[in-house]
């Protein structure tokens, strides 16, 4: 018996049934299980108590519907909150804050569906949390805050802020936290702020609790870089000093690549052999495009210089205080592959969390922010003539990657959509992305 079929049509019943009165009973005869057994089977799939799922999930939906401009006393009274100030409470314990300065705050998107095969689902309490932080010598009582995206505003399910000077990241994939650790530490080693493990009492670097880990770190002073802000005032500067920082990161690496545990990767070969096919039917582009990008890069590839790299230094994982760098986050993707990757991954992630095809101004602003980056990597990293060839095939093998990804999850549909139309206006600017 597959039970993860069986909690997918039971998360399904829950999601087309979110206003309606629903209780664990009701829910569980749906199932077709005992209420108790059915408790168990639903926290081992999901990882938190059914009914805690439910106001998950209520209070996500609900908060959408305000941000649409419902009266939050009528949102709240559709979703089965008794009063207002139910809502209220229920919300601020969930989110840390008021409906109203959530709003403020955050950018509201629409809920997406879970999909339990399709993405990995870790969901855990707080009182799950304050147990295994029990493994570290922590001052108490012990504080927990959400951790938040600045670029979409959405809360994190596997980061929390711990007394405000830690992070604890929980998640199933070891052998990325491994080569997280692995890159951490020889980039502390050569003087770079990053987050390394705090060992806990038994010194160890994480914590695992069947297929879960738990690892704490220092949590880097400081404020990610928010995209739409590198737009604002000296946008060209500000480009030049991503650019320059991805360099000096890169200088590091380099030197420390032999120490480095992690994965080679093929950037030609995964485009297209895999990327490629997967959206080759959904994209409305000449054929001649991709015989093209699979016979011109293929020729410049074998020269690209390759060592470990950062491979996500999107804005969200460059930490700066008082305008200036003071360290990268996350490296749990880190990988060899060829060293342009980074700055122009930063630089598409900067045009993928802040793209409209109808403003004008701030796509000829992109252009130039993503020469600036360029500019900025080559002044410490000096590229090479093959390097500056390849760099519009490197941003094409990034968005066709992406999108591929995006393709099958439910979740980023959204996201896949802006990104179709992202990589069709770049093949356009083929011309203005040379260097």
């Amino acid at each position: 018996m597959d039970y993860k079929d069986i909690m997918q049509k039971s998360i399904d019943y829950i999601e087309e049934n979110l206003k309606s009165e629903l209780s664990a009973n009701e829910i569980s005869q749906a199932a077709g299980f005992s209420l108790f057994h059915y408790y168990r089977l639903f926290q081992n799939e999901v990882g938190i108590p059914v009914m805690q799922y439910v106001l998950k999930r209520k209070l996500c939906n609900a908060i959408y519907d305000i941000s649409l401009g419902n009266m939050m006393i009528e949102v709240a009274l559709s979703y089965g909150f008794d009063t207002h100030s139910g809502f209220f409470k229920a919300f601020k314990r969930e989110y840390d804050c008021s409906p109203t300065e959530y709003l403020k705050k955050h950018k509201v998107v629409k809920p997406y569906r879970i999909n339990l095969k399709q993405k990995e689902n870790i969901m855990i309490t707080e009182k799950k949390i304050k147990e295994k932080l029990k493994n570290w010598n922590l001052k108490e009582p012990i504080d927990i805050k959400s951790v938040y995206y600045e670029s979409n505003g959405n809360k994190s399910d596997t980061s929390w802020i711990i007394n405000n000077d830690f992070i604890i990241k929980i998640g199933t994939n070891i052998s990325r936290l491994k080569q997280h650790i692995s890159v951490s530490k020889a980039l502390a080693d050569a003087g770079f702020e990053v987050a390394i493990p705090i060992l806990t009492k038994d010194k160890k670097e994480y914590v695992l609790e069947e297929d879960l880990y738990f690892c704490l770190t220092n949590r880097i002073e400081g404020e990610v870089i928010k995209s739409i802000e590198i737009y604002e005032g000296e946008y060209e500067s500000k480009a030049k000093s991503i650019g320059e920082a991805i360099g000096k990161l890169h200088l590091v690496l380099q030197e420390k690549d032999n120490e480095v545990i992690c994965n080679d990767q093929n950037l030609y070969e995964t485009v297209s052999e895999w990327a490629i096919p997967r959206i080759k039917q959904k994209m409305n582009l000449n054929y001649k495009f991709y015989e093209d990008y699979k016979e011109n890069f293929k020729k410049i590839y074998p020269q690209l210089i390759k060592h470990v790299i950062h491979r996500d230094p999107n804005p969200n994982n460059i930490i700066v205080k008082d305008g200036k760098l003071r360290g990268f986050i996350d490296f749990e993707l880190s990988e060899r592959n060829v060293r342009i990757f980074d700055p122009c991954y930063a630089a598409t992630a900067i045009l993928s969390e802040s793209f409209d095809i109808n403003n004008i101004n701030r796509l000829n602003k992109w252009l130039l922010i993503f020469k600036n980056i360029i500019k900025g990597y080559d002044k410490v990293c000096k590229l090479s003539i093959e390097e500056k060839k390849a760099i519009p095939y490197v941003v094409y093998s990034i968005q066709m990657i992406f999108m591929a990804y995006l393709s099958d999850i439910d979740k980023f549909q959204e996201l896949s959509e802006i990104n179709h139309e992202m990589f069709k206006w770049l093949v356009s600017k083929n011309d203005d992305m040379e260097i």
